[in-house]
């Protein structure tokens, strides 16, 4: 008798870890999105203003990719026009170890950097951040 196959996941380059991670989110926003939604920011506005300002056609685009990833879930909290909230999922909240080492490796190596305090700049409707980078 045989074993049945297990099918391996598809990987984009490779199977490595971190070429792969970076296939999800190595992009130059994605990071920055989780960071906010880390940071308390859950619907479109307050996530496009950050202090990057990401462009709209590009928050857009990222938030369907990360949704499809299953880092970030969406529920409306409006229903005429239907708008969302985002959040993280349980694999999204695990990228606060990964931003975390990013802003040590970075106020460390890139003079004049700053790790971001406080809420964020448009904190949603009484909402606390996430632990995580407050």
């Amino acid at each position: 008798m045989t074993k049945p196959k297990t099918q391996s996941p598809a990987f984009l380059r490779s199977p490595c870890a971190v070429a792969s991670t970076l296939d999800l989110v190595g992009d130059k926003w994605s990071l920055l999105v989780v960071r906010d939604l880390l940071r308390g920011s859950a619907t479109y506005g307050e996530l496009q203003n950050s202090h990057e300002r990401i462009p709209t056609n590009i928050l857009a685009d990222r938030l369907k990719k990360l949704e499809a990833a299953g880092l970030i879930a969406k529920s409306p909290y409006q229903e005429h026009p239907v708008r969302y909230a985002y959040g993280l999922t349980e694999k999204g909240r695990d990228l606060s170890d990964v931003l975390r080492a990013v802003v040590r490796w970075g106020t460390k190596h890139i003079p004049g950097t700053i790790a971001l305090k406080g809420p964020p700049v448009h904190s949603a409707r009484g909402r606390k951040p996430a632990k995580g980078l407050r």
